[in-house]
């Protein structure tokens, strides 16, 4: 199910119909990549103030906009400089290739920005943050996600590269998943950033595969499943991979229950914990030829999913539990 590239990104609207079998239809709607004005921009983020900047990675800063009529966009900018051997061009047909991109689960393009060597895309504003800040960073008056809640995020995540592998052509391989480039919407659904961007990343000597995706979304299963970070280095030295340390003990059950994340406080399905963990197994296997494809991954979530029976009723009923529980 493939879809054609419009003439020109700049002059006309984007359609995609490619939805009709897909397990999340994008919506339905017709999405233009606007061009913003670099003035704009710099006014919008207080001239790119240090007070603005939410996120630093490998690719460029990524800078809070706010606007007169209260809308909040997220700039990310791309510092071509940073890669040997990237074109002016290189821009555009990143531009061209990820506004083609709408799926439930995946943070759309609103526009971007190519003035004056300045290279910018344009996302909306997620207040929740990323996944990483959910588990890793939060304070004391944050509540943890509830198990239902994690079990969402990972099949809403897992359905977005399963998007991105399968149902795209031609497909994306994402080369960054991983939990600060899954931003959670108000109802702490996930949608994750970052795609389309692969052939900026970091080239390696083992060639970069969806099966390597597949690896790094089992990483971030293990997050979701332990509330510890993938490197740790104030843990104990065998505890400080988190791969190394929980993969070898995904099948036993005694051991499952002392890796299931302390903050939960035990109000999760063994079942559903033990389930969750033989996925993660097959994730982050390493011989890469016996991961699952994306699509048995998100078939294996949807039945645990069915089988806990798992509705909104029961977050809401964890979560007052954990509110009312005094630390």
């Amino acid at each position: 199910m493939g879809y054609k590239p419009p003439p020109s990104i700049f002059s006309q609207p984007i359609n995609d119909n490619q939805f009709a079998s897909c397990p999340n239809p994008g919506r339905n709607t017709s999405v233009r990549a606007v061009a913003f004005p670099l003035t704009d921009l710099q006014t919008a983020t207080g001239n790119f103030a240090l007070g603005r900047l939410i996120g630093e990675g490998s690719l460029g800063r990524v800078y809070r906009a706010k606007y007169p009529d209260g809308k909040v966009l997220a700039v990310k900018t791309i510092d071509l400089s940073l890669h040997q051997g990237a074109k002016p061009e290189d821009f555009s047909e990143i531009v061209t290739s990820i506004s083609k991109v709408h799926h439930p689960n995946i943070a759309e393009l609103v526009g971007y920005c190519a003035e004056q060597e300045h290279n910018m895309l344009i996302y909306d504003y997620f207040r929740n943050g990323s996944l990483h800040g959910f588990l890793h960073v939060a304070d004391d008056y944050s509540k943890p996600l509830t198990w239902n809640t994690r079990v969402r995020i990972a099949l809403g995540t897992a359905r977005a590269v399963e998007y991105l592998h399968e149902v795209c052509s031609p497909s994306f391989i994402h080369k960054n998943i991983k939990s600060p480039n899954i931003l959670l919407d108000n109802e702490l659904n996930p949608c994750l950033c970052d795609y389309g961007l692969e052939n900026f990343h970091h080239v390696t000597d083992k060639p970069y595969t969806m099966k390597s995706d597949i690896y790094s979304f089992g990483v971030v299963m293990l997050e979701l499943l332990t509330g510890r970070k993938p490197f740790d280095f104030s843990r104990p030295k065998s505890e400080q991979c988190l791969v190394r340390w929980a993969t070898p003990q995904l099948h036993d059950i005694d051991a499952l229950e002392k890796m299931v994340d302390p903050a939960l406080r035990g109000l999760y399905p063994p079942k559903s914990v033990s389930r969750f963990a033989d996925i993660i197994a097959l994730c982050a296997q390493a011989e890469p030829e016996f991961r699952p494809p994306m699509s048995e991954v998100v078939q294996a979530l949807v039945r645990l999913v069915q089988r806990s029976s798992m509705n909104m009723r029961d977050d809401i009923t964890i979560s007052s539990q954990m509110g009312d529980s005094d630390c």
